[in-house]
């Protein structure tokens, strides 16, 4: 029996002719362009459209968490390579890499905070690392997160920016739910009040590996929140702006505060 797995991976999209890619700070809505600190000033929403950028953990946390708040919490945790996985590069190279290119250890931030003076534990996803797949580590982290909020008689309050399940764990990254694939079946589908940013997208399989499915013809909305929220799935669709004062007033409404 072999020591490590191969597989072997088709590019199917490849790179513009002339190699040019937009600017990160392109609007993909509107073709409108900002500089650095004009799209942070607006929380990384294009104030033209309305189209909201990708925000990375760290930024996600302060932009919801109180000054000084936050305190990380199992950041020395990292996943290793049980099943000595291999497709194009080992799996720790992989893993090495996106530590190197976000600053995380992991695909999921938690720690103790507060929003509006009111706390909370709050588990944080970043996309960057490796989609924001869910390894044993992330399933672990979000395990401890519970925890601590239950201990400490808190709200817990997830962002979740996933992928799915990461492949080179195998059934291992399923541990933290082992008869469900992903994270929008598990964990991410669980809280008692569900939020949405506009335009995000929330499906179990993605549009195009359902309509190759089904051949059949697709909502244009098909799995983003305005169509989830049309179905129930999703409790209220935020705007960013509005979330740190709808995050806020939740707390208070699961603490007794309100009164």
């Amino acid at each position: 029996m072999s020591e490590r797995i191969d597989v072997s991976i088709e590019h199917r999209h490849a790179p513009p002719e002339d190699g040019a890619r937009p600017h990160p700070n392109t609007c993909p809505g509107c073709g409108s362009h900002y500089r650095d600190d004009e799209l942070d000033a607006a929380l990384r929403v294009c104030p033209q459209c309305g189209h909201h950028f990708p925000v990375h953990a760290r930024e996600r946390i302060r932009q919801l968490a109180d000054e000084d708040s936050f305190s990380e919490e199992a950041s020395e945790l990292r996943s290793d390579d049980p099943l000595g996985f291999f497709d194009l590069r080992p799996y720790t190279e992989r893993l090495a890499e996106a530590e190197l290119t976000t600053g995380l250890g992991e695909a999921m931030v938690i720690g103790r905070a507060a929003v509006d003076d009111l706390p909370c534990e709050l588990a944080v996803m970043e996309f960057g690392f490796m989609g924001g797949s869910m390894g044993r580590i992330v399933g672990e982290k979000f395990a401890r997160a519970c925890e601590s909020a239950a201990e400490r008689g808190v709200p817990l309050v997830s962002v979740t920016a996933s992928g799915g399940a990461r492949m080179q764990e195998g059934i291992l990254s399923l541990m933290a739910h082992p008869t469900t694939a992903g994270v929008l079946a598990s964990f991410a589908s669980l809280g008692d009040v569900i939020l949405a940013e506009p335009g995000a997208l929330l499906s179990f399989t993605g549009p195009r590996v359902v309509q190759q499915t089904t051949r059949e013809k697709l909502p244009d909305d098909f799995g983003r929140a305005e169509s989830n929220y049309r179905y129930g799935h999703v409790d209220e669709i935020v705007p960013r702006p509005e979330l740190r004062a709808t995050v806020a007033r939740l707390l208070r409404l699961f603490s007794n505060a309100a009164a």
